[in-house]
């Protein structure tokens, strides 16, 4: 089965068996809602178990969950520096121009007929996502995602269409 990174459990919270989470979720919202399905792996990458999601709060910069039947701090420590993981069966369908990160992440950049570089990353920074852009000899680029900014995504053919709006390149 195949499973996409929705969160790293960097630590405990509280004695109740909460535990913060990084999330890398492009819909933390619906990705750790009561009742979710997410499966536990190990730092190794190795399955550990599947788990259910009873309770979810946001906090600061991160999404305060706990698993069905671990109530206590002892029963969940272990799982620190553990990923989350969503099966491909339970991502769920999207709208018509939404993606999931997996699909934009490797992707060629292209303004007209250059090759910018490749999507290596997608940052969270506040109103819209960032996609970090990995180039040769250049500094990563940080594209945010704007309609003026990504003019067209292919998914099917892993390529991105953008315009580069003056003061976002600097080493132009």
């Amino acid at each position: 089965m195949e499973y996409f990174n929705v969160g790293k459990i960097v630590n405990t919270q509280g004695l109740q068996g909460e535990m913060r989470v990084l999330s890398v979720s492009d819909f933390a919202e619906e990705r750790f809602k009561k009742g979710s399905q997410l499966a536990l792996f190990d730092e190794k990458e190795r399955f550990v178990k599947d788990v259910v999601i009873v309770s979810h709060r946001k906090q600061k910069n991160f999404e305060i969950i706990k698993f069905k039947d671990m109530n206590h701090i002892n029963t969940v420590e272990k799982y620190k520096g553990y990923r989350l993981k969503v099966s491909k069966d339970n991502q769920g369908d999207l709208q018509e121009g939404e993606f999931y990160y997996h699909q934009i992440i490797g992707m060629a950049v292209y303004e007209k007929d250059h090759l910018i570089g490749h999507i290596k990353e997608i940052l969270q920074p506040g109103a819209n996502d960032v996609w970090v852009v990995k180039r040769n000899e250049k500094r990563d680029l940080l594209l945010p995602y704007i309609p003026s900014v990504v003019l067209e995504v292919d998914v099917s053919n892993k390529r991105v269409l953008v315009e580069l709006m003056e003061g976002l390149d600097d080493e132009d």
